[in-house]
């Protein structure tokens, strides 16, 4: 069934061809009939071939006017393959009419009119080869029966003729049937794992819509990705890659075969299944987990390739099919959301889609794709968030980021840095930043804004980029003095700072002969070991504000706050307790001696100016 795919439309567009060629040609036998005094059998014969045209027509319109799923098409192609047999054999008919008669002209028309039906057969049914050849046994064979019965030796060495003619059509047909399947073959497959490709599921996945249009039940799309397996191509080589794909591909292929579902590779690392179908949705839904589950248990197993042993997982999306005005490409979108959502969740799961996911994805896209042109636009702003001593002074501050958009208005920095981070504008952004704080610490100081401490926040993924270090120094050369360049904290958050220990010691120790200094954030959130603290080379801890936040309940968080100051006391470090909103915090902080606070009960994030006003009237006040 599925690798006639192609074929249906091919053999639609036949039918047409077919009718006007025959009712054309045969309309010349009443004309012969006339011509030889037959008035009964000709006009009888046209009736017949009119009315198998009129057969073929309905065919036609059978398929041009109804929708159909691929198991209808096999069904209308078997009558389609009844009604050219009986096409090409009533050309038959005429030939033993005609061979019976005396007048040896007409012995001639009927040969040469089957040799000519034989011909045209093996043409137009090339990709059909056991009907052509049926209709090739059929049509050659009365003739060259017709032949040995003469019983002269010219007849007999026409009869050879006549074999060898069928032959060499017969061969014909056979190696452009198999050059056609090559080709069809390759179109429709993967040339590496011989499983279906795109455009095979495609024709798959809209015939499961119809069938779903018609019988109301439902199916299933399974995405399935890779994880990680561009490291494996990337260190072992693209052999191993192309091997362990084929094994992947394999084991997806036993375990679809089982459950009656169909998989195809879309590209890369990316495959596809559907299911088979069920009557209701709640089944459908929980047979969809289960079987994904399934997948990624067999996917996880471990591989011996080339006497090496490897081990992947995988991500993959679901989405249900049971809208029938939906689309292929959207089904296969959807599923992709929620592949995507699995690979943010930390990968080797399994994500259903909804309309929810859907909405926060394409909120997601659209912040990158906006996100882009930021910078260039103007869009990107910093705010600055003062930092003060225990004597209410204003020591410092920490530069913010912040993001106005015409279309997307004001969007958080928790909900643009991590796509940012993601998708490698970070980079940018992050440069962007560290150069307009750069800017403002050195017109500041020129404005007798002194300020001990001017705190950046960095991404892991910024900090490991291979041009950061250069950057930094270039920056800090072009607008700082060894004196402002000394100020500088770098905050980096405590998870994502043990991604790469070593490396990310190797890079701060580098920063740090521009006399930057550094600062872990959100302390307390992450998994730090003290022995880890001790290793890389922090000036500061900054107390994450959810501990904060707690220090107006008496309960646990207040011991929690103690122990990272007497941490911080005991490594030598500075301690930032930011997320200060209180006079309880405030006090509390003051008494167990925390160096600095930051928080909206001093001031919220300011702009540029606002800040220069605050700062100033901070110290007309003061003194």
């Amino acid at each position: 069934m599925l690798s006639n795919i192609n074929f249906y439309n091919f053999m639609h567009r036949q039918i047409l061809v077919l009718i006007a060629l025959f009712i054309s040609t045969a309309t010349s036998y009443i004309l012969i009939g006339i011509a030889y005094s037959s008035y009964i059998i000709e006009p009888l014969w046209y009736l017949f071939v009119l009315m198998l045209s009129y057969w073929g027509y309905k065919l036609y319109r059978e398929y041009s006017d109804y929708i159909l799923t691929l198991q209808e098409k096999e069904i209308w192609l078997k009558k389609l393959r009844y009604f050219i047999f009986s096409y090409f054999s009533s050309w038959t008919i005429m030939f033993v009419v005609y061979v019976m008669r005396d007048n040896i002209e007409l012995h001639y028309l009927a040969i040469f009119t089957q040799l000519g039906v034989s011909v045209v057969a093996t043409t137009i049914l090339v990709s059909e080869k056991k009907l052509a050849i049926f209709i090739l046994a059929s049509s050659m064979l009365p003739v060259t029966i017709y032949l040995l019965f003469i019983g002269k030796l010219y007849a007999y060495v026409i009869a050879i003729l006549t074999i060898v003619l069928a032959w060499v059509l017969l061969y014909g047909a056979r190696n452009t049937y198999a050059y056609l399947q090559r080709n069809k073959f390759e179109a429709y497959h993967d040339y590496l794992t011989k499983l279906g490709n795109r455009r095979y599921f495609v024709e798959l996945l809209k015939d499961a819509i119809k069938k779903q249009r018609n019988s109301g039940e439902f199916m299933f799309l399974l995405l399935i990705d890779l994880d990680h397996f561009k490291t494996i191509n990337d260190t072992l080589g693209h052999d191993i890659g192309d091997k362990l794909l084929r094994e992947v591909a394999y084991r997806m292929k036993t375990l679809a075969k089982l459950n009656h579902s169909n998989i195809s590779r879309l590209g890369g690392d990316e495959f596809c299944l559907l299911s088979d179908t069920y009557e209701d949705k709640v089944s459908c839904l929980k047979r969809a987990q289960s079987f994904a589950q399934e997948l990624l248990d067999s996917v996880k197993q471990t591989y011996i390739i080339d006497a090496q042993h490897l081990y992947i997982s995988a991500s993959i999306g679901v989405s249900i099919i049971d809208n029938p005005k939906i689309t292929a490409t959207t089904l296969i979108k959807e599923a992709d959301i929620a592949m995507y959502e699995a690979k943010s969740k930390g990968r080797d799961g399994v994500i259903l889609f909804s309309n929810e996911l859907s909405i926060r994805v394409e909120r997601k896209l659209e912040i990158e794709r906006l996100l882009r042109f930021a910078i260039q636009k103007g869009e990107i702003t910093l705010n600055y968030q003062p930092q003060v001593n225990l004597k209410d002074e204003i020591i410092g501050c920490e530069a913010l980021v912040r993001w106005n958009n015409e279309q997307l208005k004001n969007v958080g920095p928790d909900e643009f840095i991590p796509i940012a981070e993601q998708s490698g504008i970070i980079i940018e952004l992050g440069k962007y930043i560290l150069e307009e704080s750069f800017k403002t610490l050195s017109e500041w100081d020129k404005k007798g804004i002194n300020l001990e401490q001017f705190s950046i926040n960095i991404s892991m993924r910024q900090m490991f980029c291979n041009t950061f270090v250069d950057d930094a120094k270039e920056l800090c050369n072009r607008y700082l003095s060894p004196t402002l360049s000394s100020k500088l904290i770098f905050e980096m958050t405590e998870t994502s700072a043990a991604e790469d220990v070593s490396k990310l010691i190797e890079i701060m120790n580098k920063i740090k002969s521009c006399g930057v200094r550094f600062s872990m954030d959100d302390f307390g959130t992450g998994y730090s070991s003290l022995s880890y603290l001790r290793q890389i080379p922090i000036y500061e801890l900054k107390i994450d504000k959810s501990f904060i936040s707690e220090l107006d309940n008496p309960n646990k968080e207040i011991n929690m706050v103690k122990i990272i100051l007497n941490i911080a006391k005991n490594l030598g470090l500075k301690v930032v307790a930011e997320g200060v909103e209180t006079k309880t915090q405030q006090d509390f902080l003051i008494d167990e001696k925390c160096d600095i606070l930051q928080g909206f009960y001093f001031s919220k994030p300011l702009s540029k100016d606002k800040f220069e006003e605050f700062f100033l009237k901070s110290k007309i006040s003061s003194s």
